[in-house]
């Protein structure tokens, strides 16, 4: 039905599928990871998988630069300044936020792999981005450098790719623990996972449920961000798709009753709710991205909101680094 465009093999691939045999006795469902942090050691996380072809492009049209931008501890700008190091391109990093004492976490990794950092506070951030990133590929081009521009979490039609290869990966994984998943469900920050996985589930027929829970923004504008980045990629690569694709009949689901205070700001629960996986499961998340979407997960089969669900898997799309600017929220 579809060819892929050129890709760049950086992320450790297939991750596995784990059964959490605890976390499932305790409720009730047979619940299943995938385990996307594992997709490298410092590059973990969904980012590397969208990467593989933003980077792709990039260097296909002869770009030796990147700007990409994202908040202060965003795990797409540290996966993209060590990829870029490994790769051998100048990174520059436009950051919503400032700094206050030491550098942490994923901002640690970005200094490290020796990108160049601008930050801005968060309502000329909000206000003036396409601004911002003009000015950061500006001064690349002043220094005999060819810019690409990656988008916010490298969610566009290019970077969906990622998730629609990791459907077919999963679909390996169904049928090697022959399972037919009623939900699969993971985080959404900047929509591009769960548009290349709804996608994904679209073109090879499933009809298993993809929901993304809500890290920031609403359920509307989510459901716009998703189809808008389905369009794009239709947009750009139906010259390469053997049958026709109506991207308008995919189905977008989104929770967003779990964002809490907002984005990055997490509530006492789910900091709870992380500890209680890591010492049932040995399994870590993170309180901006995955905390928040697997404890909204739980409380939505605690209350019966998924009854009849049968197996289910959760993508665990990385942010581990995420953990340690935050560790006074922890209770220990």
């Amino acid at each position: 039905m579809f060819t892929f465009p050129k890709r760049l093999n950086l992320a450790l691939t297939p991750t596995p599928l784990q059964y959490l045999t605890r976390v499932s006795a305790e409720l009730g469902v047979n619940l299943w990871v995938k385990r996307d942090d594992l997709t490298g050691s410092t590059l973990s996380g969904n980012k590397v998988r969208k990467l593989e072809f933003v980077l792709a492009e990039a260097i296909e049209q002869g770009c030796n630069s990147i700007v990409t931008c994202g908040g202060l501890q965003s795990n797409h700008c540290r996966a993209t300044a060590l990829l870029g190091a490994q790769l051998g391109l100048k990174v520059a990093l436009v950051l919503r936020g400032e700094e206050a004492g030491a550098a942490d976490g994923n901002l640690l990794l970005d200094h490290l792999a020796g990108a160049d950092i601008q930050m801005y506070p968060v309502r000329e951030y909000r206000d003036s981005l396409g601004q911002l990133l003009n000015r950061a590929a500006d001064k690349l081009k002043q220094q005999g450098c060819q810019p690409f521009v990656i988008p916010t979490g490298a969610s566009d039609g290019i970077g969906i790719w990622g998730y629609i290869a990791a459907a077919r990966e999963l679909e390996a994984d169904f049928s090697q623990h022959r399972i037919v998943p009623s939900h699969i469900v993971s985080a959404t920050g900047s929509g591009g996972t769960q548009a290349g996985l709804t996608l994904g589930a679209h073109l090879l027929g499933w009809s298993t449920k993809v929901l993304g829970m809500a890290v920031c923004d609403d359920e509307a504008y989510f459901k716009a961000k998703v189809r808008s980045d389905m369009r794009d990629w239709y947009d750009r690569y139906q010259h390469m798709l053997s049958d026709s694709v109506d991207v308008e009949q995919c189905r977008i689901h989104v929770n967003d009753h779990y964002i809490g205070p907002g984005y990055a700001k997490a509530e006492h629960d789910v900091f709870e709710t992380i500890a209680w996986l890591a010492r049932t499961e040995g399994l870590v998340l993170d309180p901006v991205y995955t905390g928040k979407a697997f404890h909204g997960l739980v409380e939505e089969i605690k209350k019966g909101a998924m009854a009849g669900a049968t197996d289910i898997v959760f993508v665990h799309t990385g942010g581990i680094f995420g953990v340690f600017p935050q560790r006074d929220q922890f209770d220990f």
